[in-house]
């Protein structure tokens, strides 16, 4: 390697979407980041075109080397002509190819980390796919069956018991197993991919005042409580059901390094407040790094030079100093 930086796989994620300009955006702007895109490399020539801009994409291949730069691009075929804003179902095998290639890379080590761009849900589904989202694809591409989808803001990290849910669904998705597990899983990364040997959670109610007593829900009686009891008793530093509208307080949280909250809209907003664009998607509980960028397609944007590429260099950012940190833990056996 000719340089110490990490290197990074990037996908730009729905071709018709702001992905791809983002990426050529963020090259430009911050060159000192070796990636490779795993993409097409006609989609991101047309779109540097259509941005103004020569960049010169060149062809990689697992092993080569990569200076800081240089726009590397690990091939992979569109199956249709893109037309920004316009997504073709024809392509959504095109968009889970570079998740495959792109942890193949990763995997392998031929890569540091994986960051994503934004992908479309149901553009994939209409193309035949059955897929519910990026973090469980790609649980699934590594071989595991329990992944955490944490967002991480300045100041504030937030792990979710449950995901993509209709309301109505989520408390019988709250099991005692799940929640120890998305607990378990949050502190051992905490721990080994964040460096921080006595990780301090505040895990939240479901219910309106965390259930007042069982009056307003029981879930924190028979689930939450049990479980938080349990794992402090191994060791682990929790406190809670803490009721949601008071733990993001802000001298509350200088208090702890993470919350766990029970549901999507629970804790995501409170973040995307404090730090919109400046926050980044962690999957955490996979064998390799993976961070996202913390916004959808912008299909609206898409080919009109306007896409920011703030949060793909949060996204950047985070997986390097996530490769470095895990580098330096593993040379100090810690």
């Amino acid at each position: 390697m000719s340089s110490a930086r990490p290197l990074l796989a990037v996908t730009p994620g729905e071709p018709a979407g702001i992905g791809p300009e983002i990426l050529l955006r963020f090259h430009r702007d911050y060159p000192d980041f070796r990636l490779v895109a795993v993409a097409d490399p006609e989609l991101l020539e047309k779109t540097a075109a259509r941005l103004g801009r020569r960049t010169a994409i060149r062809p990689w291949q697992p092993g080569d080397d990569i200076e800081p730069g240089e726009l590397a691009c690990y091939p992979v075929p569109l199956a249709s002509p893109v037309r920004p804003g316009v997504p073709d179902p024809a392509n959504a095998d095109y968009v889970l190819e570079t998740l495959r290639r792109a942890v193949g890379l990763v995997t392998r080590h031929d890569a540091a980390a994986l960051v994503t761009g934004p992908v479309h849900k149901g553009v994939i589904n209409d193309g035949g796919f059955p897929f519910s989202g990026h973090t469980e694809f790609l649980a699934d591409l590594g071989g595991v069956k329990q992944v955490v989808m944490m967002l991480a803001a300045p100041g504030l990290r937030v792990a979710l018991a449950t995901t993509h849910l209709p309301l109505r669904e989520v408390p019988d998705a709250l099991t005692a197993e799940r929640l120890e597990a998305v607990i378990r899983i949050t502190d051992t990364e905490l721990r080994t991919r964040f460096g921080l040997a006595n990780p301090r959670m505040q895990i939240l109610g479901l219910n309106p005042h965390a259930g007042e007593g069982g009056h307003l829900g029981s879930e924190e009686i028979d689930v939450i409580a049990p479980v938080i009891r349990r794992l402090n008793a191994e060791g682990l530093n929790l406190k809670g059901p803490v009721p949601a509208d008071t733990a993001f307080h802000p001298p509350r949280l200088k208090r702890f390094d993470a919350v766990i909250a029970m549901y999507h809209d629970q804790g995501l907003p409170v973040l995307k407040h404090m730090g919109f664009g400046r926050s980044v998607n962690i999957t955490l509980g996979l064998p390799f790094i993976r961070t996202s960028v913390d916004h959808g397609t912008a299909l609206d944007l898409a080919g009109r030079g306007m896409a920011d590429a703030g949060s793909l260099l949060h996204a950047a950012r985070a997986a390097e100093e996530l490769a470095q940190s895990e580098r330096r833990l593993g040379a100090s056996g810690a």
